[in-house]
């Protein structure tokens, strides 16, 4: 557990992005491992693994993400901390919005639907109440957060 805390802190710092590769690594890893369940600094969060294609070269990648469960949908947002740029996976899901997700030791194909203004501003609140971190983290990027809602492929 305690290499998860020390991948985290060296990941914030990482301007290469590999220490944040070895953290998403040891994070799906465990994941599966425990049916969804994750030690260390993401003991408190709800996470799922996003399996999507890249927007260019197709290739199979796996993110894990915080999401939100509100009124029986689910939700994630594009935070990436608080860069200054939408993370990869978004332009990824972007492209290819046929995307598959583990949730615990369930997996299940979803379609990501990228939420209006609107729609974002109805949810946005839960999200922060549930992630305090992102209030902090939208008040340091200029960039507007995108929120997907992800509905089964067969009922979306």
């Amino acid at each position: 557990m305690r290499d998860l805390y020390d991948l985290a802190a060296r990941a914030t710092a990482d301007p290469t992005g590999a220490v944040v590769a070895e953290l998403n690594n040891h994070v799906i890893e465990e994941f599966r491992a425990s049916s969804g369940k994750v030690a260390g600094p993401f003991a408190s969060q709800d996470l799922l693994l996003l399996h999507h294609r890249g927007a260019k070269t197709g290739g199979e990648r796996v993110n894990p993400l915080g999401y939100l469960r509100h009124q029986d949908t689910l939700f994630i947002v594009a935070s990436s901390g608080a860069a200054a740029t939408n993370p990869s996976w978004y332009h990824n899901i972007k492209a290819h919005p046929e995307i598959t997700i583990e949730v615990g030791a369930e997996t299940m194909a979803v379609v990501a639907y990228e939420l209006s203004d609107d729609e974002r501003s109805s949810v946005w609140p839960v999200f922060t109440a549930r992630y305090p971190a992102l209030t902090q983290y939208e008040k340091s990027t200029s960039r507007r957060m995108p929120v997907f809602r992800l509905a089964l492929a067969d009922n979306a």
